[in-house]
């Protein structure tokens, strides 16, 4: 797929010559910073040099000392406890933190995750039920619980304490709960509202920690964690984000807990060679997979482990339970694919509605990503559970899928989501009436340009200055992710050197020139359709739009551009 190149320019444009001049670094470099906001000496380094001494004092955060001083007391009276988790990376992540912690302490200590699709999300009676049946003193949610307002009263009519932490939005009522710790907090003065869940579950520890007059280091033993969740997630990776995600980056690399060490042996990817990347395609979709499966139990037990043999056992597990989501999610992108082919025009349509009762719930917002990233158009995947058209929605930018799941809700027994993303559930029979309603909505709102995706660039540069120092200070901008994204860079009148190639699964592969420029090795995922063009115009100059990264492949380190699109002719870039 081609893309429509968008330019970024920076909004101080102003500060980009100052930063060159005090950091003695070159322009673009510098307007890469200026586009993040960073404009001052100060400011650059302390993105460039983020440290634990960045992290903010956890009980700036609302209900923190009540929160702290609760799980002190169940430290110290060695009472039991359950924490109650979700089903995703994040929500597994935050509950092996804090059972971990907990358990390092003697506690008597539990964990509940729902069954994804029995339970759904979030804290529901049966979990209170099982606190109840472990006699437990205490429940410590995390990555939910912010909108559980009946819950947390059925909790507190049983003599239940509970604390809650978490990092969604806030309904009009806060839950009766110890401590409701939500940086979104409405009363909240954190400093940063873009935690992920197991962030939360961190500052929790942070607290607890302090109050008890123990080392701040003892927190950071669970920042590998912390930083698969941040990635998994798609938080943003900025301000404290940056700091834990690079921490923890540097633990994983160094000395991960056992479960991720047996993990990463499973999926063949080295100690030392981890990135967010890697966390995003590797490790996280391969935690996620038991709870998309239905059981996120075996994602906990994994991180939970205390021994390489059990560890192992678990990684195999997880691998295997991946390996069978890989294969429904295979299956029914194919099967979803040729509905798409047989059952409708794409140029005629505005929006992707397909259903089948038989698809799984668990991989179908996969497979909605999926069209959307072939298509470009909103797609919604339907299955049927329990006589009821269930589902999941991924957009596009500049259509707003849950302001139109609410022009709908006459047909919806249920949604909830956001701008990019969102779940759905409706009877069957107003499915047709919600197909045609949606793709109106769509076709009212979204014009030719916006079927086509566009491609933000960050900045033109040209081969020859990209050399040692130009690379130190641009991998100097990782972790990369939400708020940091790697910046993409268009070079133009660019030579192919010999004959390009296709490798693995469809990856276009080469070997770029610019005028008397070094030559790079070059690396198009999933671009294989533009080898004809290629080899038939082999003489012709070409422009590309990329990032740059490290290659390791068999104990070597080379740096390689990575293709994002490739224009043969010169296309005007908008601004």
């Amino acid at each position: 797929m081609s893309f429509r190149w968008v330019h970024s320019e920076p909004k101080q444009v102003e500060y980009v010559h100052t930063l060159q001049e005090e950091l003695n670094i070159p322009r673009s470099i510098a307007k890469l910073l200026v586009n993040r906001e960073i404009v001052t000496f100060d400011q650059a380094k302390t993105f460039f040099r983020p440290g634990l001494e960045h992290l903010h004092d956890p009980f700036l955060m609302q209900d923190m000392e009540d929160a702290a001083c609760r799980i002190c007391s169940a430290i110290r009276n060695c009472e039991k406890v359950v924490v109650y988790g979700d089903y995703d990376v994040d929500g597994t992540t935050a509950t092996s933190i804090v059972y971990t912690f907990l358990e390092s302490f003697g506690l008597d200590v539990h964990y509940y995750i729902p069954h994804r699709f029995k339970e759904g999300y979030g804290i529901n009676p049966d979990g209170i039920q099982y606190a109840l049946d472990q006699n437990a003193d205490l429940i410590v949610s995390v990555d939910c619980g912010i909108t559980a307002i009946e819950e947390a009263a059925y909790a507190k009519e049983k003599g239940l304490d509970l604390i809650i932490c978490d990092h969604h939005n806030c309904g009009s009522e806060i839950p009766d709960a110890v401590a409701v710790l939500d940086p979104k907090r409405p009363d909240c003065n954190y400093p940063f509202d873009g935690l992920s869940g197991a962030g939360v579950g961190f500052k929790l520890i942070q607290g607890a920690i302090k109050k008890l007059g123990l080392s701040d280091t003892l927190a950071y033993k669970y920042l590998d964690l912390v930083a698969i969740s941040i990635a998994s997630d798609i938080v943003p990776i900025v301000d404290e984000n940056r700091v834990l995600m690079r921490e923890g980056l540097r633990m994983i690399n160094s000395n991960p807990r056992v479960g991720i060490k047996q993990l990463l042996k499973k999926i063949n990817v080295p100690i030392g060679s981890v990135t967010t990347s890697s966390i995003v395609f590797s490790i996280g979709p391969r935690i996620n997979a038991a709870g998309r499966m239905g059981d996120a139990s075996t994602a906990v037990d994994l991180m939970i482990s205390k021994d390489d043999t059990t560890a192992a056992r678990f990684a195999k597990k997880l691998e295997s339970v991946n390996k069978k989501r890989r294969t429904t999610d295979t299956k029914t992108t194919e099967e979803a694919m040729e509905m798409l082919a047989s059952d409708f025009n794409i140029n005629e349509i505005s929006s992707m509605v397909l259903h089948d009762p038989q698809w799984h719930l668990g991989v179908i917002g996969i497979v909605a990503s999926r069209l959307v990233d072939a298509y470009y158009r909103p797609a919604i995947m339907l299955s049927t559970v329990e006589g009821k058209v269930k589902g999941s929605a991924r957009s596009v930018k500049g259509f707003n899928i849950y302001e139109a799941l609410k022009e709908c809700d006459d047909l919806l027994e249920q949604f909830g989501g956001h701008e990019f993303a969102a779940g759905l559930t409706m009877n069957e029979e107003n499915l047709d009436e919600f197909r045609r309603r949606l793709d109106k909505i769509a076709f009212n709102n979204l014009s030719d340009k916006d079927f086509k995706p566009e491609l933000q660039i960050d900045e033109f540069i040209e081969l020859g200055n990209v050399d040692t120092k130009f690379w130190k200070l641009l991998s100097q901008f990782e972790p990369f992710g939400p708020g940091n994204r790697r910046p993409v860079f268009v070079s133009e009148d660019i030579s192919i050197e010999g004959v390009p190639s296709i490798v693995g699964n469809g990856h276009l592969k080469m070997k770029l020139r610019q005028g008397n420029s070094a030559v790079f090795e070059a690396i198009g995922f999933n671009m294989h359709e533009y080898l004809p063009v290629l080899r038939k115009e082999k003489d012709r100059k070409i422009n590309i739009a990329y990032v740059l990264e490290e290659n390791h492949w068999n104990g070597k380190r080379s740096l390689q551009i990575r293709l994002k699109d490739i224009h043969t002719e010169k296309i005007p870039v908008a601004g």
